[in-house]
């Protein structure tokens, strides 16, 4: 995992959160190269929630918290696109960023201290119950996730990621530093009245 502290962006309508997985299709030029210079140098890119522009295109504004990503499978699929399974490894903040002549966003980052993980309280087992069907509804690659059924923070993330939230909302909670206090605003604010609490 890099531990660079300037690193390519890519701007998407999604957040990642560490220890998740993100399936892309790279077509365009810009980001083939990033993902070329990735695996040619083993390094990462930063998975960033766009706060306003489109994926494709001109150079998209993002939020400030993003996720590092590695590269942990790739091939070229039937559509002629290269198709990219992305690692969430670690938090990161944007201090300064630039656009290159290509329109590839890099930045220079502050890495997020790690987060303080802990067991699921009882009382939001339930949770890990709606986490369950919501891997198995979305299949592979997130079926095939290695279970951390006891990590707050791990099923905090993997629920934030699944679910159908704004993106501001997913936005918030990943920008929160503690595990606990991310569940319990995702229980509360986001889920309650859906699990009926």
């Amino acid at each position: 995992m890099s531990s660079r502290n300037d690193i390519p962006l890519f701007p998407l309508n999604t957040v990642l959160f560490p220890g998740g997985v993100l399936p892309l299709r790279i077509f365009e030029t810009r980001y083939l190269d990033m993902i070329s210079e990735c695996l040619r140098e083993g390094t990462g890119f930063g998975v960033c929630a766009i706060r306003s522009g489109s994926e494709v295109g001109g150079a998209a504004e993002c939020w400030p918290v993003g996720t590092l990503a590695t590269v942990a499978d790739f091939d070229r699929g039937e559509d002629e696109l290269l198709h990219i399974l992305a690692k969430g490894e670690r938090r990161f903040r944007i201090v300064e960023q630039s656009v290159a002549s290509n329109r590839l966003l890099r930045a220079h980052i502050a890495w997020l201290d790690d987060e303080p993980d802990s067991a699921l309280p009882d009382n939001r087992q339930p949770l890990v119950k709606l986490l369950q069907q919501l891997l198995k509804r979305a299949g592979e690659p997130f079926a095939g996730l290695e279970p951390q059924w006891h990590s707050i923070a791990w099923v905090a993330g993997r629920l934030t990621e699944l679910l159908p939230f704004a993106i501001s909302d997913k936005q918030r909670l990943l920008e929160m530093d503690d595990p606990r206090q991310r569940l319990e605003t995702l229980y509360r604010e986001l889920l309650a009245e859906e699990l009926g609490s």
